[in-house]
């Protein structure tokens, strides 16, 4: 245990020079590290909201609107079903959970089944009293598809606010059906706002020209159409209604490019391309309805609605109307991150000034250099020589636990401070019990060597059961934890790591080392 080969030896200065290296920017004004050499460390721990400043939102997916969406689909798919069997029916609609219809004749009601199961697997098709069917998702499918579409909302979030050239945002899910968005230093809340909660769902549709607005807004809308409105190509401000088939002809889904431009009156406007599937899609209907309208609908708003004057069969597009140079941006930054699956309402929206953030740092700096301080001398004035070798390899923990949060590019939150702060006090534990048990050798009559080997060997196997009773206790805290918790976690289970390294090679190697160099009579400890 006393004898240390030489590539131990450069083991432990390795990494203590990586510790200090890599630790040494947080310590830098942000300016300085960004002018040293790529080569060299530069990366600084994130800071949190709570540190740092910056907008917290906890919003709700309405996650009856995805049933909704899908219902309606198979409303229009089953329309088109039916027609194309010439299967008479009354009726149909659908209330957002099934659909509903009545067959003129019930004696077409297995055909009917037959062909309305075949638009989705998971539909459930039951026959009611006389001739009267009703279409629903499973309880199995409807629950497997709300969960995904809260997945996908938080991933088309995370996209969102990464378009935004923020970093490390905090973007989880929270119970069944709420996802917890913070953005350190993002000062712009209502913009914050604005980017994630649009719905962003792109659809292209054909605009119903046989029906006059005049009768739709008497209430004569024929099935498959709809009343949109859309804003005053005069610019008055004004909203027009315009009468949309609700059939999709292509989708966002199909977008792949997405970026501001100007049309060719020098407005801005959004240029769009499809993929391979869009582009033939789209190319579909430009061409079968050349001197026709159709139109962007963009959150069930009519963006534009232009005039098809000829083909365009490479799945080009552009998206014009009365847009300012921000909104053609905000729309081009929407449709690049997607289309969320459902519309979010905010519970609860909580901004934190930077003045707060920094309250908290210059607190917890003066928390963690008092306890260090107070450690420091309680060691010192209890094990003397030995209490500065654990000195020594206290400030080389603190540096390795910076370096490795500063590598990981972790966040560092309040609770994180706290959590290294305890770490400053578990660091000398271990060195506590090695220090207490040579004194206990020595008392016994051993000489120094013999009761530093000794002391070391049987002290290791008290500080592996401590140290890995309470990494357990961090792996679950981060587990199960979420947001601040699971930052107290992560520095915790990384100064673990780091507390017994430093206590097992790093106070070991300046204690043999002496030992070796002075061979003392009398253990000062």
């Amino acid at each position: 245990m006393l004898r240390f080969e030489p590539w131990k030896i450069a083991l432990v200065a390795i990494v203590a020079a990586f510790g200090l290296l890599y630790a040494l920017p947080n310590f830098l004004p942000r300016t300085l590290t960004e002018a040293v050499p790529g080569w060299l460390p530069s990366k600084q721990i994130n800071l949190g909201l709570d540190l740092r400043g910056g907008s917290h939102l906890l919003a709700e997916v309405e996650v009856k609107a995805v049933v909704a969406k899908i219902m309606n689909t198979v409303e229009d798919d089953a329309r088109a079903a039916l027609r194309g069997a010439r299967i008479g029916y009354t009726g149909l609609g659908n209330n957002g959970r099934q659909v509903t219809l009545t067959l003129r004749e019930p004696a077409d009601a297995a055909e009917a089944a037959k062909l309305l199961g075949a638009i989705d697997r998971d539909l459930v098709v039951e026959r009611g009293e006389g001739a009267t069917m009703t279409v629903s998702l499973s309880e199995t499918a409807a629950e497997e598809r709300t969960r995904n579409a809260i997945e996908q909302a938080i991933e088309v979030i995370r996209r969102r606010v990464d378009e935004m050239g923020t970093t490390e945002p905090t973007i989880q899910r929270q119970g069944e059906d709420r996802i917890l968005i913070q953005v350190p230093g993002f000062d712009d809340p209502e913009r914050l706002k604005e980017v994630i909660g649009r719905t962003a769902s792109l659809d292209i549709r054909m605009v119903d020209e046989a029906t006059p607005v005049e009768d739709a807004l008497r209430g004569r809308v024929p099935p498959g159409s709809e009343i949109l409105y859309e804003p005053d190509p005069r610019g008055s401000g004004q909203e027009m209604p315009i009468v949309v088939r609700k059939r999709v002809e292509v989708t966002g889904e199909n977008l792949t490019l997405a970026q501001t431009t100007v049309d060719q009156f020098g407005r801005p406007a959004v240029a769009i391309r499809f993929d391979s599937v869009g582009a033939r899609r789209f190319g579909k209907i430009t061409t079968d309805n050349v001197g026709k309208s159709f139109a962007f609908v963009l959150d069930g708003k009519v963006v534009s609605a232009p005039v098809i004057r000829e083909p365009i069969p490479g799945g080009n597009g552009q998206i014009t109307g009365s847009f300012s140079v921000q909104e053609a941006e905000t729309l081009a930054l929407l449709l690049r991150a997607g289309a969320l699956p459902a519309p979010l309402t905010y519970l609860e929206e909580r901004t934190v000034g930077p003045s707060l953030g920094a309250d908290s740092i210059a607190a917890g700096k003066i928390a963690s250099v008092v306890g260090l301080a107070l450690v420091v001398v309680y060691m010192i004035l209890t094990y003397g020589l030995f209490g500065i070798a654990s000195t020594v390899a206290l400030v080389v923990n603190i540096a390795l636990i910076v370096a490795l949060l500063s590598v990981l590019q972790a966040t560092l939150t309040l609770p994180g401070i706290a959590g290294i702060v305890l770490t400053i006090g578990m660091a000398v534990d271990a060195n506590v019990l090695i220090f207490e048990r040579i004194r206990e050798e020595v008392r016994n009559g051993r000489t120094p060597f013999s009761a530093v080997d000794i002391g070391f060997q049987q002290a290791l196997r008290t500080i592996i059961d401590a140290n890995l009773t309470t990494l357990i206790a961090a792996v679950i805290l981060y587990m199960f934890g979420s947001g601040p918790v699971r930052g107290f976690a992560v520095t915790l289970g990384i100064g673990i790591f780091t507390s017994v390294f430093t206590a097992v090679m790093v106070t070991r190697l300046l204690i043999v080392l002496w030992l070796q160099r002075t061979r003392p009579q009398v253990l000062p400890v």
